[in-house]
């Protein structure tokens, strides 16, 4: 007679010393299998967990005949007696201590061989296991990320759901609108010629939602953006978006915090010492090169621009003469560095536009502190590289590397070597979680090329209420890009480990300054009408001041279970090509299809 599988008694992780003498019925796949000599053992796994089995052919010749035919990822059903392993105990599983005695057995399905052993530790392509994804959840360490997954969301949607927020769907399809990437586009079948765009995220939608009175919205939502992939990007990813009337900054930064303390104390078991440190945009940039800042480890920039400005040197002297800074690293015992290193670096720096890197080494001879190779003959004044020394903290046995440039150039360099070198010399500390906020941006950029500014948010942010008076509302007028330069936001990103979790703002709810900006970026009254008329009009029926944020899950998961891609934490993820493995996706559609549509495809050139 066959087992009822489905009256399941534990699962195959669940049991321990204190069941022995049960009698329990389990169900799953066949992780292994092992015949010592008559006895047959079997590792049983489903998703909480494996448990040992063993088949005695004196005691269950029946159950025991079956066992000897059974391979891997063989699909059974099983009822037996707990008993214990004495002494036989194994450590390394959480239920080590007993097995299974097994009196009857079902064998509910078979499977062919599998094209990768479902284990952790396995040197397979990704995007085989990524075609064969079904198996490859099946491994412990796919299915932990998920149960993780699982767990960082319910404790997200907790928070918020007892803090007075309300969840909300917003729409999925809608209008095209610029917010920095490209959309996805739907062919609409009822409006030939139209399209709906997936959204980049709900953002128009929720401070709708603050507008209607809502004052406290989240969503577990699903976002779209076409864009070029990194190992923390996905064309689909899912946000946690929050938006909130009637605050400041300060307020969504606390409630963020406290969400992401909690869902840290469930993700690692740490608390989170609150409030989160706050560093602006400016001492970011400074002492990191970025403004996502790395905090584990120090090797913060040093500005030595007018120290240098003392020596004859033209790869100083040419930056700094066009209003450009001269900005240094020190690198703890980095004298013991290799000519093969350092040029390395040189070479990999060069790549990201550096035209080389300056360096030195800080040696002590005759009692005296004194520059060695790299540019030491051009710091030979003794009194300048004692400044320098001073300046940086350099002492004997380090390495400074400089970088001469413009300020925005300079940061880009010596932030990623910051992090290049720490990484190659093992600086960083595993298992510290430093978080921060990074606040005070600027409003807007200067592209040098373009010699135009440009906005770095999204075109709803507010602007610091003390740097309104830059814009010359009430005014056709375009203010100098010296002043608008000069402007903050009310802008804020959460950031852990030099990755930014997600950013928000305060939103502009005034009707004035929300076109001004529109107007700024370069968008004709029309323009803003034909994309934004919906939020423009919303704004004339008494909009409350409102902001939030967009917290990045899959980011969020993926740091928090230390995994190396988001892929890892997406039950069925894209590849790194924007295509599906598994269902291979995207696809051809068939011409009535695209009849139908009012579409043709033309072959690119």
């Amino acid at each position: 007679m066959a087992l009822p599988y489905h009256e399941r008694t534990h699962h195959c992780g669940e049991l321990r010393g204190t069941d022995v003498g049960k009698t329990v019925l389990l169900v799953g796949w066949v992780q292994t299998y092992r015949d010592h000599g008559g006895m047959v053992f079997i590792d049983l796994r489903d998703r909480g967990g494996v448990t040992q089995l063993f088949f005695n052919p004196d005691t269950d010749p029946l159950a025991h005949g079956v066992a000897r035919s059974l391979r891997s990822e063989y699909v059974i059903a099983v009822r037996g007696e707990v008993v214990s392993r004495g002494a036989m105990v194994n450590p390394k599983m959480p239920t080590g201590e007993i097995e299974i005695a097994v009196h009857e057995i079902d064998l509910l399905n078979k499977s062919e061989t599998p094209p990768f052993p479902i284990e952790n530790d396995i040197d397979t392509n990704e995007d085989l296991r990524l075609k064969h994804r079904v198996l490859d959840i099946r491994r412990p360490v796919v299915r932990d990320a998920l149960v993780l997954r699982h767990k960082i969301t319910k404790s997200i949607r907790d928070y918020f759901a007892d803090n007075g927020f309300i969840e909300i769907e917003t729409p999925i399809l809608n209008k095209s609108t610029p917010e920095g990437a490209r959309d996805y586009l739907v062919p609409s079948r009822l409006h030939h010629g139209s399209f709906y765009a997936l959204p980049q995220s709900p953002q128009i939608f929720k401070q709708l939602l603050m507008i209607a009175g809502m004052d406290r919205y989240f969503q577990i939502a699903r976002c779209f953006r076409d864009e070029d992939l990194r190992a923390d990007r996905q064309p689909e990813f899912t946000q946690v978006d929050v938006e909130m009337a009637f605050v400041q900054p300060e307020n969504v930064m606390q409630h963020v915090e406290r969400c992401i303390a909690a869902a840290a104390k469930v993700a690692m078991g740490i608390d989170v010492p609150l409030p989160l440190p706050r560093i602006s945009y400016a001492e970011s940039m400074a002492k990191y090169g970025k403004d996502a800042p790395d905090m584990r480890y120090n090797m913060t920039i040093k500005d030595v621009s007018e120290v240098v400005r003392k020596i004859d040197f033209r790869v100083f002297a040419e930056p700094l003469a066009k209003g450009g800074v001269v900005r240094c690293i020190v690198v703890p015992g980095g004298g013991e560095m290799t000519r093969k290193e350092t040029d390395g670096l040189t070479e990999e720096i060069k790549g990201i536009g550096a035209g080389g890197l300056p360096l030195v080494k800080v040696v002590e001879e005759g009692g005296k502190i004194v520059p060695q190779t790299g540019i030491a003959k051009f710091l030979s004044d003794g009194e300048v590289f004692a400044e320098i020394c001073a300046a940086t903290g350099a002492k004997p046995g380090d390495l400074i590397m400089f970088a001469a440039d413009n300020e925005a150039n300079v940061c880009k360099y010596l932030g990623w070597l910051r992090q290049e070198v720490a990484i190659r010399r093992g600086m960083i500390p595993e298992n510290d979680w430093k978080f921060c906020w990074v606040v005070d941006f600027p409003c807007f950029g200067w592209d040098e090329d373009a010699k135009a500014i440009y906005p770095m948010h999204h075109p709803f942010t507010s602007p610091k209420d003390e740097d309104l008076g830059y814009m010359k509302l009430g005014t056709d007028e375009t203010p100098p890009a010296a002043d608008l330069l000069k402007m903050r936001a009310k802008a804020y990103d959460v950031v852990l480990n030099g990755i930014e979790l997600g950013g928000g703002s305060i939103r502009i709810h005034r009707g004035d300054v929300q076109r001004k900006i529109f107007q700024l970026l370069g968008l004709s009254d029309e323009e803003a009408k034909e994309k934004f008329d919906f939020l423009l009009e919303a704004l004339k029926f008494g909009a409350p001041p409102h902001g939030g944020i967009a917290l990045g899950l899959d980011r969020i998961v993926m740091l928090f279970g230390k995994f190396g891609s988001i892929r890892d934490v997406i039950a069925f993820p894209k590849n790194a090509r924007a295509s599906c493995p598994l269902s291979l996706a995207p696809g051809h559609v068939a011409d009535s299809q695209l009849e139908e549509l009012g579409l043709r495809v033309v072959k690119s050139k």
